[in-house]
């Protein structure tokens, strides 16, 4: 006889490739991407940066951080700068990482967003699978095995992606934050 029997249902889904989840292992590493989300930044700055924030590394150990984050496509050279006879390297994020807790009661103040955003979010999702549908299938063809993974949702990540990345499109068309001033 079992002591509890709970149907626990998925509630959150995280959605990313395996070298950015290694990036992102280490805290210091998010916190430089949220450093370099706003302003373009030297191995210098933000080591100092880091330092304001009390993270006492040593530049070399940024500049690792800086490349593991570079290998993982999540921050580029944005610009390099003549200085002095040498050559200032100018990093920034091309990744936000949102990193928040919502307020216990938040599902229940939002349920009737949810509800509207599924079903209008299914109608949309039917649609791109009408029309696009062989070419997502050809992609999920090449991809990978998930090696954390039994079975593998390839064309589910796919759609994820889609909406994640378009919703990226749209935050960097009109800033989302300025829509409730």
């Amino acid at each position: 006889m079992a002591l509890l029997e709970e149907d626990v249902p998925i509630t959150n889904v995280i959605t990313t490739d395996p070298t950015k989840a290694k990036a992102l292992e280490n805290d210091v590493r998010a916190k430089i991407l949220d450093m370099l989300t706003d302003r373009e930044m030297t191995i210098e700055e933000i080591h100092t940066e880091l330092e304001r924030r009390h993270e006492e590394k040593a530049e070399t150990t940024v500049r690792h951080h800086v490349n593991v984050l570079k290998d993982a496509g999540m921050v580029e050279l944005a610009r390099l700068e003549e200085a002095g006879g040498g050559t200032w390297k100018y990093y920034k994020s091309n990744t936000r990482v949102f990193s928040y807790d919502l307020p216990d009661d938040a599902d229940e103040r939002l349920t009737g967003a949810r509800t509207q955003l599924r079903d209008e979010l299914r109608t949309v999702i039917d649609a791109l699978l009408e029309e696009h549908g062989d070419e997502i299938e050809s992609v999920a063809k090449e991809m990978k095995p998930c090696e954390y993974c039994k079975a593998q949702h390839y064309e589910e990540f796919i759609i994820r992606e889609l909406l994640n990345r378009t919703l990226t499109d749209v935050s960097e068309d009109a800033d989302l934050d300025t829509l409730f001033e």
